[in-house]
């Protein structure tokens, strides 16, 4: 059996999907890599909220559903909303790190950056985390991989940079880590630090084979994050923040709405049992909608 794994082409996405393959391979699969240019690849400088949901996925779906690749590797935290009609997601690997760590020129934390510095994210959600903090930071939206950003940290475009830490560690850049950001002071965006293997959901030998990689916990864990911002009726636009963790049979999600200035974070948790995520999520979603979360969910002004 050989599988066409689909993927981004950044060394991000070619490192996940290595990881992958590496698995499938030791299980006796041979796996050929596709390179897929996505719409958020093919135009780096337009502001994500411009080109809709799934602009790191759509494509990659598409050729899945074509017959192009056998499997497609995403990075669960880009996942869109709605499920796509014939596909599955097989298996969700174990996650990595889901914080977001701070990267600074000069080697400064958050709280010793200085009056005014700039900070470079598009993430409303780390923005409003940020701002929170900080009011007096300078926030510049800034896309691309996480080579770019660097660079451009490095040239004097930005004094700090925040990035997930799973992609530093993926990459071998943990070296470059400032600050890692505890959860109390900034709650990771739903599935961060997670993959998604998407399959055909006729694709029966490959399913079976794609079991063995699939983590319960973190399945359960993306599931409760995805279904509390769906409840909410959260998009790329809104500062809204999820992260489960399961303890045995436990699942606890913490949940955080945002307005995009940070003047005000609503933030709530919900636990019960690991085989109720998806109900679980969609509670912690309304109970955040009884409180007035709806009310900050006010689209972010760059």
């Amino acid at each position: 059996m050989i599988i066409r794994i689909g993927t981004r082409g950044s060394r991000l996405a070619l490192a996940m999907t290595g990881s992958v393959a590496d698995a499938l391979e030791q299980r006796g699969i041979r796996c050929e890599i596709v390179t897929i240019r996505t719409q958020g690849d093919r135009h780096p400088d337009a502001p994500t909220r411009l080109l809709g949901s799934g602009v790191f996925v759509k494509d990659l779906e598409v050729s899945l559903a074509e017959g192009r690749v056998d499997l497609a590797v995403h990075s669960a935290k880009d996942l869109h909303g709605e499920p796509t009609a014939g596909l599955v997601f097989a298996a969700f690997p174990p996650r990595a790190d889901p914080l977001d760590v701070l990267v600074s020129r000069d080697g400064r934390g958050l709280r010793s950056l200085s009056v005014g510095a700039a900070v470079g994210t598009e993430s409303p959600r780390r923005r409003a985390f940020l701002l929170a903090a900080r009011p007096d930071l300078s926030i510049q939206g800034m896309r691309g991989n996480v080579d770019t950003r660097l660079r451009r940290l490095d040239a004097g475009g930005v004094d700090a940079i925040v990035l997930a830490a799973a992609g530093l560690a993926r990459l071998g850049l943990t070296d470059r880590v400032t600050e890692r950001f505890d959860p109390r002071m900034m709650l990771p965006e739903a599935g961060q630090g997670a993959m998604a293997l998407q399959a055909r959901a006729d694709a029966g030998d490959l399913l079976s084979a794609l079991k063995s990689l699939d983590d319960l916990p973190t399945r359960a864990a993306v599931e409760a994050e995805r279904a509390m911002v769906a409840a909410l009726g959260g998009t790329c636009d809104t500062a809204i923040a999820a992260h489960a963790v399961c303890d045995g049979e436990t699942l606890l999600l913490d949940g955080a709405v945002l307005d995009p200035d940070g003047s005000r974070v609503m933030r709530d948790r919900i636990t019960g049992a690991v085989r109720d995520a998806g109900r679980l999520g969609e509670q912690l979603g309304q109970q955040l909608i009884e409180r007035g979360a709806r009310n900050l969910m006010t689209e972010v002004v760059r």
